[in-house]
């Protein structure tokens, strides 16, 4: 199946590192000054790593045993380097490499985390009867291997990926899993992986979890490689627009998603990009996405185009 971006404007993968925010309310467009004042608060908080010593709202020790496995194997961290060069060197697209795994684990975990916190039942791991430790590593696995595709061609990655996220599964889980667990843990992680980027919906909310986690990576200093080397690109330049991103608990939904763009052209990455990953992620209703365009008084000349869009 084709990857409906290699012929257009490339969709999904542009941004940022995960930053952590304090419970807010819903900005309004009537209220949009406010709403840039508290969003600009918001992105004085540290960014967000994940870190395997904080307190989290699922079991992690499983998890960090997985990280600290993938962190120090050779293999893994070969094809994270490697499955950047089609897509950069060759194609002009933004970073889809080790940084960008990085931004997208981190995301889904935090993402992942927020969920559990807002009593969201997760579906993959239960229905194939393993335990609920196993879900977050469902999703950091697929969220690190999702992209190693790449390494035979951007064009249908996320098909590629799965005979080559296969080979390295099998390596990496005999260590943590017997034989009848590693085999679920495995389907469950292809399926996350196939579904990051295709016209494939997702079947489980830790799918849903990455699918929505790759489209946030999405700040500027995430494309300046190709911008500073002449990419101009919608992709490009509508995520030059996007200053920051944040996930915090939501009032009416567990997760709000808070963009902060200084510029009309964000639009795009949410709009076009950021909703196809939202659509059909099972995660619509848990998830709102507010973008705030911080010049929209008029500093940028955009602010009669863009002021709030919400998903």
């Amino acid at each position: 199946m084709s990857d409906p971006t290699d012929d257009g404007p490339e969709p999904t993968d542009d941004g940022p590192e995960p930053t952590d925010g304090d419970d807010a309310h819903d900005p309004t467009a009537e209220d949009a000054p406010a709403a840039r004042e508290e969003i600009d608060a918001d992105t004085d908080a540290t960014r967000h790593e994940y870190d395997p010593d904080a307190e989290h709202a699922f079991p992690d020790g499983r998890l960090n045993e997985v990280l600290d496995r993938l962190e120090s194997d050779e293999e893994v961290l070969t094809y994270l380097e490697a499955q950047n060069v089609n897509p950069v060197a060759r194609k002009g697209y933004n970073d889809h490499g080790a940084k960008h795994v990085e931004i997208v684990r981190d995301r889904a975990l935090r993402l992942y985390d927020l969920l559990k916190s807002g009593g969201v039942e997760f579906n993959g791991a239960r229905q194939q009867g393993l335990d609920e430790a196993d879900e977050p590593v469902i999703v950091a696995l697929a969220a690190t291997l999702h992209d190693i595709g790449h390494v035979v061609h951007r064009h249908d990655h996320p098909y590629y990926s799965i005979p080559l996220a296969a080979d390295l599964l099998d390596d990496l889980l005999p260590s943590f899993y017997g034989v009848a667990d590693r085999v679920r843990v495995k389907a469950e992680v292809l399926h996350a992986i196939l579904c990051h980027h295709t016209e494939e919906q997702p079947l489980t909310l830790e799918a849903g979890v990455v699918r929505i986690a790759d489209g946030l990576d999405m700040e500027r200093g995430r494309s300046r490689v190709p911008y500073e080397e002449g990419g101009r690109g919608i992709n490009t330049v509508s995520s030059q627009a996007i200053e920051r991103v944040s996930l915090r608990q939501g009032d009416e939904t567990p997760v709000q998603v808070v963009i902060r763009m200084n510029n009309a052209a964000g639009v795009y990455q949410v709009d076009s990009l950021l909703k196809a990953k939202m659509e059909g992620s099972l995660l619509e209703d848990r998830v709102q996405t507010i973008a705030i365009n911080t010049h929209s008084d008029g500093q940028d000349g955009n602010g009669s185009i863009v002021d709030k869009i919400e998903l």
